[in-house]
């Protein structure tokens, strides 16, 4: 890490308390100078640290803005890689430059703005700067190419559970990879992959992950404001949100994830499954053939019957619930 990022991190961990320059000096092992440059380049990013003759620096409490020094105060997982970006075209695409180049498993980045977010199928994945976050993990598994859906899966079940457990809501998902509370999209995933067609594994994986958190300063676009949704509001917003939800997301994906092929995530998937016993559309293309969901088999796959009462197993694709209206 930079000095300036070691300093943030000193700050951070003793958030509330003043502590001196030469102190931070000492532990951090730079000069007093160095440690003074690091406090005025973070007062510029807008982080409000108090400088008080003979005490030394003090970090706001009410200070929560987004940096992978504030995330990693809430980590538990060790040796993961974090960048945080104001903006960003892509977080996907950002990490899979670096991941061509050799970067390591675990790398996170993190963005609170994409200008190019892509969604599924080849969608743009709305991204405005004041409401949401949007990051990407680099995964290297030994995973068959056949069992990709295992890592967006698993997400889903991370994801929704760290938003329960931090928003003290109640979210569901909808197969394959989006999260929804009270009906309404509050969670987007999209999981490209590098495979080797030779040995038909997975060279590298990028899992992109979506999060609506608040309400945008001007409302959603009006092609999605009946769809989406948010994570927080006036009534279950908590202090450092941001840092905390991404660290907790972090945290439940990682207890998972080494040991993926077990599925110990699957009874979870399925029991917070918004579409199971519903009437949804399948949709195809341009086509949109109706359908009962069933069940999840063990593959991930949504098993539906049709309307001639066959029995399909679908392991790819979009699939919506069919609306009251739809049935006059």
């Amino acid at each position: 890490m930079s000095v300036k990022e070691d300093v943030l991190l000193f700050l951070e961990n003793n958030k509330g308390n003043y502590i001196s320059g030469s102190d931070i000096s000492i532990k951090l092992n730079v000069s007093r100078n160095a440690v003074w440059k690091a406090i005025n380049s973070l007062k510029l990013e807008g982080y409000e640290i108090d400088s008080v003759k003979n005490r030394g620096y003090m970090l706001s409490e009410n200070n929560f803005i987004l940096s992978s020094q504030s995330i990693k105060k809430y980590l538990k997982v060790p040796n993961l890689e974090v960048e945080v970006f104001k903006t960003i075209d892509s977080t996907n695409s950002y990490l899979k430059k670096k991941a061509e180049n050799g970067a390591t498993e675990g790398s996170v980045v993190i963005s609170e703005e994409q200008t190019k977010g892509r969604g599924r199928l080849g969608k743009s994945f709305y991204s405005p700067s004041d409401s949401g976050i949007y990051l990407s993990i680099l995964l290297k598994p030994k995973l068959h190419a056949m069992k990709a859906l295992y890592i967006t899966t698993c997400a889903a079940v991370a994801i929704s559970q760290a938003i329960d457990t931090i928003s003290n809501s109640s979210s569901t998902i909808k197969w394959v990879n989006d999260i929804f509370i009270d009906n309404r999209k509050v969670c987007g995933i999209l999981t490209e992959a590098s495979f080797d067609l030779e040995g038909g594994g997975i060279n590298y994986a990028i899992l992109g992950i979506g999060l609506n958190l608040t309400m945008p300063s001007n409302g959603f676009p009006s092609d999605i404001k009946n769809i989406a949704g948010t994570i927080f509001n006036e009534k279950n917003l908590i202090n450092d949100y941001k840092n905390k939800i991404i660290a907790k997301i972090l945290n439940n994906f990682f207890y998972y994830y080494p040991n993926i092929e077990k599925k110990e995530f699957l009874e979870e998937y399925r029991n917070r499954s918004l579409i199971l016993n519903k009437e949804i559309y399948l949709l195809r293309g341009d086509s949109k053939e109706e359908a009962l969901a069933l069940d999840i088999d063990d593959e991930f796959r949504l098993k539906v019957k049709k309307k001639d009462d066959t029995i399909e197993y679908i392991s790819s694709g979009e699939v919506s619930i069919r609306k009251k209206s739809d049935y006059i």
